[in-house]
């Protein structure tokens, strides 16, 4: 399964979701706290899924364990230790073509956050 984070596509196959995913504690985490969670990882790195390539694969595996619709997600911290509440965040569901196509410019070295932007998330059009 394919995952945008930001500007990186993450290839999640073979990720457990968790290995206590069946918990009950797990089960009633809401939405909202892994959002937070996100937030807070973002804020302490602006450049996680760059940085921290499996921490980034982690949080990507928990939104979408709690929310399988989604498979892009967007966050933006204005600088490094900025408080979680200033990392504006976003969800989006990505065709299968457009993420099988960022999936391949990624692979193929072309990738870069402005093409990602206006095939996705589309901050900077005009």
């Amino acid at each position: 399964m394919l995952f945008l984070l930001n500007d990186v596509v993450l290839n999640l196959s073979g990720m457990s979701l968790s290995p206590k995913l069946a918990s009950k504690r797990f089960r009633e985490l809401p939405f909202n706290v892994v959002s937070q969670l996100g937030q807070e990882l973002y804020s302490e790195d602006p450049l996680l899924h760059f940085d921290r390539p499996e921490r980034a694969r982690r949080l990507a595996t928990l939104i979408i364990a709690k929310a399988p619709a989604i498979n892009a997600a967007l966050f933006v911290a204005p600088r490094y230790g900025c408080a979680p509440e200033e990392v504006a965040l976003r969800y989006a569901n990505v065709d299968f073509e457009v993420m099988a196509r960022l999936s391949k410019r990624q692979e193929e070295g072309q990738m870069d956050a402005v093409w990602t932007d206006r095939q996705v998330w589309r901050r900077l059009a005009a």
